[in-house]
């Protein structure tokens, strides 16, 4: 078949949703089909931006390429899905949050504070009931978005999971023994809620580390607020690392801690487990909380320091306690996180 996998894209940024779409047509080739991605640069601002890319998106013409039919395609998210075709599948990675879960929300709420917000904000939903509903088949990469869904449209979807890269990096290495200290990869931005680690720490009575890898808008304020709390000698902060030192991180951790808000899917968990890690997620990160079994593959926590702080400090005291999570966690995603090949089978079937 010839396959093309749509999705938007940030211009010089990379993140979880490139290296999904990257790990799916690759995939997708390796089953025998021609794929390839097709993208647009996104932007969500000003309000009436957001109009401008459904317009992109509806009006791309990819049912043929040069004289020849395109079979099918896989559109990933926002605004990518409104795109038309024959024969398209949806793999939603998640919707315009701000237009839904994220509209009243005093701190990331940024569309309902623009004058035509809520003309937008209709339009996307009238867009979003048109476009998800031509699909043939729905999947979402969790039970978080598929409740999303439901929610917002009535529609519903089959959850597929997947393994990221390094998911997967981690699984064909051996397991390394605990070490000292907890790691916190991903981008620094407000969803991901970064301080809340440094607020942590002004609590963690244990003699253990934090180790902060990756960059984004908030680093300049976590940097601050480390030195602020006086905690340079306890929080390290580095910048993306090569693939081969991330795992390195992950296989010479304590625990990983993962602390977002409402997150779809979040590859920091499964990295955390294939690594045979103990994941540290709090009660509000959505997908997270879908994938670790507390006190049996991690722990699941309230977002506040105090209870962040008494799980590491708890994780570190008790080392046999934490090996049995990590264990527990391997084996989870290697038994119910499927490989890729698995994935591009259901989504062409």
């Amino acid at each position: 078949m010839r396959i093309l996998v749509c999705h938007p894209r940030i211009p010089f940024m990379r993140g979880g949703a490139d290296a999904h779409v990257q790990g799916l047509v690759t995939a997708l080739g390796e089953a025998g089909h021609q794929a390839e991605s097709v993208t647009l640069p996104f932007k969500w601002y000003p309000a009436a931006e957001l109009v401008h890319q459904m317009g992109m998106w509806r009006s791309v013409d990819l049912t043929e390429s040069n004289g020849e039919p395109v079979d099918l395609v896989i559109a990933l998210k926002f605004p990518a899905y409104l795109v038309r075709h024959p024969d398209k599948v949806i793999w939603l990675i998640h919707q315009q949050r701000t237009a839904y879960e994220l509209w009243d929300h005093p701190e990331f709420g940024d569309l309902a504070k623009q004058a035509d917000g809520l003309a937008v904000r209709s339009m996307i939903h009238a867009a979003d009931r048109l476009a998800l509903g031509e699909a043939r088949r729905i999947f979402t990469n969790s039970e978080n978005v598929r409740a999303r869904l439901q929610r917002s449209t009535g529609l519903t979807g089959d959850i597929l999971y997947h393994r990221s890269p390094m998911t997967q990096r981690l699984l064909d290495r051996e397991p390394r023994p605990l070490g000292d200290y907890v790691l916190i990869p991903g981008r620094m931005e407000p969803l991901k809620r970064p301080h809340l680690a440094v607020e942590a720490m002004r609590h963690v009575r244990s003699d253990v580390r934090v180790l902060m890898v990756g960059e984004g808008p908030d680093r300049q304020r976590i940097v601050r607020a480390i030195d602020e709390a006086g905690l340079g000698d306890r929080m390290e902060i580095r910048n993306w690392v090569s693939d081969d030192e991330l795992a390195d991180l992950y296989q010479g951790a304590l625990a990983v801690f993962y602390g977002p808000w409402d997150e779809d899917y979040g590859y920091v968990t499964i990295e955390a487990m294939a690594a045979a890690r103990p994941a540290v997620v709090t009660t509000d990160s959505g997908g997270p909380v879908e994938l670790v079994r507390d006190e049996e593959t991690g722990l699941v926590v309230p977002p506040d320091p105090r209870a962040i702080a008494a799980a590491v400090d708890r994780l570190h005291q008790d080392r046999s306690f934490a090996e049995r999570m990590g264990d527990a966690g391997r084996t989870f995603v290697q038994g119910k996180i499927p490989g890729w090949a698995a994935v591009a089978r259901r989504l062409v079937a």
